[in-house]
């Protein structure tokens, strides 16, 4: 591992504790600008497949849907909002999706990178996508699990990935671009396109790799590893299939529903991962200058319901001015509106229900 890059710290002090209930309610003034690079393309998958925010899990508990060789807790923090897996050094996690994954896939989950009782200045965790003969044995081929597949470190110096199919190594690199801070919450999002494969660190893409992948195969597995030099903890984990059509869904069908606009917990702010689905939908817009349309915000039912019913408007709002200033979208072009928790699409009692109905939802006039 190469040293000699810039290492950056930013001093937080975490506190693990087991107190439950809702998440403290943040605010923000609408219209407040999104900000994101240009290049930023990730758009997340429509349909889910697999999701867990570990709300449905006892704080300390090891999470029911996933799997180790080692130990891990449902933990909270002081300064990061939400329950978190904390997992253990030295160790394998494994999401139980249970299902083959299609062709065009993404996934995505927050990380906060802590440092390990050996080394307080490394953090490393190790994430693959592969195709298993067994996805339930988590020793299953040692580092170069099941019959093919990508293996991706990300790190506090560099982030590095090898591609493997028949027990052999293919493919390997390495960057130094946008390393992880400790103590720093971090969105990582993946998008897999038959071979191809992306990975993103909040709105910088970190890989593109057009051949990582073996082709034919059935990718059907997930593995986080751990060594000794980091504690991480994950929240947030989503698998889903595919990118919506956007044009057709908002042009033909005349109703687009999505789920790759973000924002922060009980507040209107757009998050800068939401960056590839705006420009997409503003690119739509774009193409067809006479359409108008309204967008309108969904929470579930967590909550008071009239707070969720505001907020969902304000959400609205900050939509329409992200696409109007941000990305040239003339603002008579659009209506707002807010349906709070009053139209879910799913119960609102398991976690990827709650996860279905907070959406967003742009109705061609």
């Amino acid at each position: 591992m190469k040293t000699n890059c810039l290492f950056l710290v930013l001093i937080f002090v975490l506190s693990y504790t087991t107190i439950s209930g809702q998440d403290a309610q943040q605010t923000s003034q609408t219209g407040q600008k999104l900000s994101a690079t240009s290049k930023y393309d990730f758009i997340p998958g429509e349909s889910l497949m697999f999701y867990d925010d570990f709300t449905q899990d006892n704080i300390g508990d090891f999470p029911a849907l996933w799997n180790t060789n080692g130990s891990g807790e449902i933990v909270t923090t002081n300064l990061f909002p939400g329950r978190w897996l904390k997992m253990g050094v030295s160790a394998t996690f494994v999401p139980e999706t249970k299902k083959v994954f299609p062709d065009n896939f993404t996934v995505e989950f927050d990380l906060l990178p802590i440092p390990g009782p050996n080394d307080e200045k490394t953090v490393i965790i190790g994430f693959y996508i592969y195709s298993a003969v067994n996805p339930n044995d988590l020793n299953e081929g040692g580092a170069i699990p099941g019959v093919a597949g990508i293996r991706m470190n990300f790190g506090n110096y560099q982030h590095e990935y090898s591609t493997y199919s028949e027990g052999l190594y293919n493919l390997n690199g390495n960057t130094e671009n946008n390393p992880l801070i400790i103590n720093q919450k971090t969105r990582l999002s993946f998008w897999v396109q038959k071979t191809r494969v992306r990975a993103y660190l909040n709105d910088v893409k970190i890989f593109d790799l057009a051949k990582a992948l073996a082709p034919g195969l059935g990718y059907n597995a997930l593995r986080f590893e751990t060594g000794s030099e980091a504690q991480n903890l994950i929240a947030n984990f989503r698998v889903a299939i595919g990118a919506p059509d956007m044009r057709n869904k908002l042009i033909t069908e005349g109703k687009l529903v999505t789920y790759g606009i973000y924002f922060d917990s009980g507040s209107d702010k757009i998050k800068p991962e939401s960056a590839g689905t705006m420009k997409e939908i503003a690119t739509v817009l774009k193409e067809n200058p006479t359409v108008k349309i309204k967008i309108i915000g969904h929470t579930d039912s967590d909550g008071d319901e009239a707070k969720n019913l505001d907020l969902s408007k304000r959400r609205s709002i900050s939509v329409k001015n992200a696409l109007s200033s941000e990305y040239g979208i003339e603002a008579a072009r659009i209506e707002t509106d807010g349906k709070g928790e009053t139209q879910p699409i799913a119960p609102n009692t398991t976690s990827e229900g709650k996860a279905k109905n907070r959406r967003v939802e742009l109705i061609k006039l």
